[in-house]
């Protein structure tokens, strides 16, 4: 988990985007751990003869582009270092000879550096200020301190480095060395970075940037030469590197014996299969016809995460492995201008909507026969947040509580559930839809853009005698080709455990099955009136609020109007499970639902899930929002006056 933190200017800080920090617990090779550097150091920064070329050839239209650059080049130069070690000045005469957990960099001197420098220096005092001179003079002096006292080549750089008993092997090795270290050189406190407050979205990035790349050189760069073994004397600095954390030291030991022993036997990939087609297609469920008991939706309550990060927001936190982007475009490419997220667990989420969903129905905990939660980002396995919420709720026992994981289908998968459980229990059944996604995204600048945090609850009863129907079509699907299956991932160890999305295998699953939804809702007619199709019924479509851009477009590819659709997404974002209740919620608070009405709510997502439901919707049932606290945390269980003790597991276990 990757958490945001609020900064002493109430702003959202996203600590994961700037401070290059891996998880090298998930990362088993060499060869793993590089395909990350090149992805998210390497592919998007230039060298130092790139920027001198764009300097010579006057490509940079401020000094904003240029130091853009300066920063993604330093991060780049930095990429084993600051992913892996801290670096420690140290006496030579101090430092241990032996130990297999202190290295020693191996430096190349940087080619044309001179002419490098100079050129950056008078291009910056040459080009006009983007935005604030002020601001891009502070983030200038911070970066260029680091640029024109870097002395080492940076293209051909060893991922492990030696020890210093490797290095000593080596007269002809280079090292950092300087004659005396101040052991109070100026560093930024963390605090001091999460706190950057700029005016201008990107030059707080900007800024965040430097003030890390500075932290990376904790001596006087001024004082430092390149030296070989022989060359440094007993009471001159050198520059140690040591692993962040177990974790790094870990890793180090796997690369080493694999390059003794041979790599570790590959697990087998996966051969390739044919998709093919079930035999005979999947019917849409008609609830009236399958079903005995009619199901009906008595109450719907929502509640969003506490805390609105806008797209300037997004900006504001942008890592150097993103390519350039402004809160505008971020609107125009997804539809999207803010989103909420929380600082609570999603199990209290899904509690509070739970409970304002009990109390708009006005149905008593004893009165619910199950409990089913649809998520896909839950923080914890056991006990599930669907049977926590029953024991929060103070129920003795349920029929059945459990979590689904259905991704964007979350709503259609858990209606359908919930319809068959009404079927055995014959009594209410709480249905809750909740994510959070805001700490599982990290540096990915795809999710970051999307994604959201909040909840829902329904509670769904059997109808009674003579009652209109309330879900009348219901219809869910999975799997396809396996691009599409794993269009979305979470945690993806490629992408250092965050959530990471291809874009275009998942509009090509929405594709295939908004196709497929329409096309089935075409064949069908109309229960209540046989002479049209269920399509031509329906009212208003409030489909997963996946990239409003996205959808329209597929949408107007099969014959509907923007009109018809309902969204919420600028302000909500992509809320997986959740998006669907949310936005229904929405639809009658914004008047687009002002009356009973036939809607049609189709989802798709993650591991190539779908599904639809077809749903009559009464305002009445719309609960007033919940609006979370300040984001204080609520016990998850019985207060205990002990800590747990060996003595305890004994009794569990009947010792």
């Amino acid at each position: 988990m990757k958490p945001f933190v609020i900064n002493r200017s109430g702003r959202l800080v996203f600590p994961a985007n700037f401070f290059g920090e891996l998880d090298f617990s998930v990362l088993d090779t060499l060869e793993q751990f590089t395909a990350v550097i090149e992805r998210d150091f390497e592919a998007k920064a230039p060298t130092g003869t790139d920027i001198l070329h764009r300097v010579e050839s006057g490509s940079y239209p401020s000094r904003f582009e240029l130091l853009r650059d300066l920063g993604q080049n330093l991060f780049w130069v930095n990429r084993y270092s600051m992913t892996m070690f801290d670096k420690r000045p140290m006496r030579w005469r101090d430092v241990p000879r032996h130990r297999d957990d202190v290295f020693l960099p191996v430096l190349t001197p940087w080619e044309d550096r001179d002419r490098k420098v100079a050129a950056v220096e008078r291009a910056y005092h040459e080009l006009a200020p983007r935005w604030a001179a002020d601001t891009e003079d502070r983030v200038f002096a911070l970066l260029f301190d680091v640029f024109r006292h870097k002395l080492h080549h940076a293209t051909e750089l060893p991922a492990i480095k030696p020890t210093v008993a490797e290095f000593l092997a080596q007269p002809d090795a280079l090292t950092f060395v300087m004659p005396d270290h101040d052991p109070d050189h100026h560093l930024f406190p963390v605090d001091e970075i999460l706190d950057a407050d700029e005016e201008v979205p990107e030059l707080e990035a900007l800024m965040r940037w430097a003030m890390v790349l500075h932290n990376l050189y904790p001596w006087d760069g001024s004082r430092t030469t390149l030296r070989h073994p022989a060359d440094i004397g007993p009471d001159d600095f050198v520059v140690t590197f040591h692993p962040r954390n177990r974790d790094v030291m870990a890793f180090i030991d796997r690369v080493k014996q694999a390059r003794d022993t041979g790599p570790a036997v590959a697990e087998t990939a996966s051969v390739p299969v044919e998709t093919v087609s079930p035999r005979t297609p999947y019917p849409p469920v008609r609830v009236r016809e399958a079903f005995a008991v009619r199901p009906a939706l008595e109450a719907l309550a929502v509640v969003r995460g506490e805390h609105v990060c806008d797209n300037e927001d997004v900006i504001r936190n942008a890592s150097f492995s993103w390519s350039p982007m402004s809160a505008e475009e971020i609107a125009r490419k997804t539809g999207i201008r803010r989103r909420c997220y929380t600082s609570r667990e999603p199990n209290h989420l899904a509690l509070d909507a739970a409970r304002a969903a009990l109390a708009k129905s006005g149905r008593a905990p004893d009165e619910i026969g199950a409990v089913l939660v649809s998520t896909c980002t839950s923080n914890r396995q056991i006990p599930s947040i669907a049977c926590w919420v029953s024991g929060e709720l103070g129920l003795a026992q349920t029929h059945t509580s459990m979590d689904m994981v259905a991704a964007c289908a979350g709503l259609p998968y858990g209606l359908a559930e919930a319809v068959r459980q009404i079927q055995e229990v014959r009594r209410p059944v709480l249905l809750v839809c909740v994510e959070k996604f805001s700490d599982k995204i990290g540096s990915a600048r795809t999710s970051r853009m999307i994604f959201g945090d909040g909840a829902a609850a329904m509670v769904v009863a059997p109808a009674a005698e003579g009652a209109p129907v309330d879900v009348e079509v219901l219809q869910t699907y999975a799997s396809g080709p396996a691009s599409e299956v794993n269009s979305i991932i979470w945690p993806n160890p490629e992408f250092d455990n965050d959530i990471t999305v291809y874009g275009p295998e998942v509009k090509s699953l929405v594709q295939r099955y908004l196709d497929q939804m329409l096309g089935e809702l075409s064949e069908q007619t109309d229960p209540d009136d046989p002479g049209r199709s269920l399509l031509e019924s329906i009212e208003l479509i409030v489909p997963h609020q996946a990239n409003k851009t996205m959808i329209l477009d597929l949408a107007a590819k099969a014959g509907l109007s923007a009109d018809q659709l309902y969204f919420n997404i600028e302000s909500m974002g992509n809320v997986s499970a959740a998006s669907i209740p949310i936005a229904i919620h929405d639809a009658v608070r914004d008047g687009a639902i002002d009356r009973p009405s036939r809607i049609f709510a189709p989802g798709f997502g993650a591991g190539a899930v779908g599904g639809y439901a077809v749903l009559r919707i009464d305002p009445a049932i719309v609960a007033d929002e919940v609006v979370s606290d300040s984001g204080a945390s609520v016990p998850i269980g019985p207060a205990r006056r002990t800590p747990t003790t060996t003595d305890d597991v004994r009794v569990a276990f009947g010792e």
